[in-house]
């Protein structure tokens, strides 16, 4: 039978009111007793006591540590040597071959890789090919085939926001770190690492947004389940300003590239060498647009992606979309693009809906259609993707 643990709320209810309590002059009779010139103290309610159930803790506290023993072994620290010097990062093991994944920018510019094991082996790696546009990487190492934990691959499709995450890497070189948050948000969308040849950037789709504590030196390693299964790789985190040292400070949003992405672009990274992504050929907000600029746009919706801009020649263009070209009030913004409300039939409320859509389930050479409102008027077109 479970023996429940009282936590009695109130006897902490009435320090608090005791300890906050407008404290009035006090009077001492003759035998330095203290009496109060003040009204009589109000009655204090008892609040309800909070029932804790101590086997439930206890579930929890051991499924995180059998996790965690289970999934560190194949969590390795990656340290790239470069000619400015010196960077970290995390990875963890794709398959029994020795591959290892991390993120691109970890490995970015690097003459010499290294990794090294949760056992202590260190061992130099090679890179095998990267993913610019999602921010992965793939090296590969020579070890002893007992060195090599390759960790299960969940379906990032079926998160839910609240869901219980795990973030393990080395931030700070601090290594073997676990840390615990939720799912805050799925299909965020961030600019790739690459540009177009007007030094404008790409999109990267699909990412998972979360409130794990993820800090320099995590990059590249794995987010997880609750059953052990990566759910993402850990890519970046939105910072508020910087420490008297210059570093970073993380705002508690973080952001980690979905498992189902790194699933569709690994095995072209190792058999092919590269990935190569669809393009459209259209600029959107990257964030849901405000009320007065739906005003300005069309007076019938306000959701759906804003066609900003056309590329001359591109997908979108060929396929006879038009992004905005009248002037409004408000600097910069125009009025007058197609809106797209959905893609293969499926809605779409926010440019990431659109761009995750795609990464996961297009290649160059498909055709979507695309369903638009022009001029408060709703049609049908068929685009033929590009390549990027």
């Amino acid at each position: 039978m479970k023996k429940p643990v009282t936590i009695l709320i109130a006897l902490l209810t009435i320090a608090v009111l005791v300890s906050c309590r407008f404290v009035p002059d006090i009077n001492f009779d003759l035998n330095n007793s203290p009496t109060s010139a003040a009204t009589p103290r109000p009655q204090v309610t008892n609040a309800p006591p909070v029932i804790v159930d101590v086997e439930d803790i206890a579930n929890t506290d051991l499924i995180l540590t059998n996790l965690y023993e289970q999934v560190n072994p194949g969590v390795v620290t990656i340290i790239a040597y470069t000619s400015a010097g010196e960077g970290s990062g995390s990875g963890f093991v794709y398959d029994n071959t020795g591959h290892i994944i991390t993120n691109y920018h970890v490995v970015e510019g690097a003459e010499v890789l290294e990794v090294a094991f949760a056992s202590g082996l260190k061992v130099y790696a090679t890179l095998v090919a990267t993913d610019i546009d999602s921010d992965i990487a793939v090296i590969k190492v020579d070890v002893p085939q007992e060195e090599l934990v390759p960790l299960p691959l969940g379906d990032s499709d079926t998160l839910k926001v609240g869901q219980m995450v795990v973030a393990i890497g080395n931030p700070y070189r601090l290594t073997s770190t676990m840390t615990l948050g939720i799912v805050s948000a799925k299909g965020r969308i961030l600019d790739s690492l690459r540009t177009t040849e007007d030094m404008t950037s790409y999109t990267a789709g699909d990412l998972i947004q979360t409130d794990a504590a993820i800090n320099p030196g995590n990059s590249g390693g794995p987010l997880l389940n609750l059953a052990g299964e990566v759910i993402g790789i850990n890519r970046a985190i939105r910072t508020s300003g910087t420490t008297i040292e210059g570093e970073a400070v993380n705002s508690g949003i973080g952001y980690a590239i979905s498992i189902n992405i790194v699933k569709r672009v690994v095995p072209f990274l190792i058999s092919e060498g590269k990935y190569d992504y669809p393009l459209m050929g259209i600029s959107s907000s990257s964030t849901d647009l405000t009320l007065s600029q739906w005003e300005l746009i069309n007076d019938s919706v306000t959701s759906g992606v804003y066609v900003m801009s056309v590329t001359p020649g591109g997908p979108a263009e060929q396929a006879g979309l038009i992004g905005g070209n009248q002037t409004t009030e408000l600097q910069g913004f125009y009025s007058g693009g197609d809106i797209i409300v959905a893609v293969d039939g499926i809605p779409v409320k926010v440019y990431g809906d659109l761009i995750s859509y795609i990464f996961k389930n297009k290649s160059p050479g498909d055709v979507i259609t695309l369903t638009i409102l022009r001029n408060g008027q709703q049609k049908e077109v068929n685009l033929t993707l590009g390549s990027r």
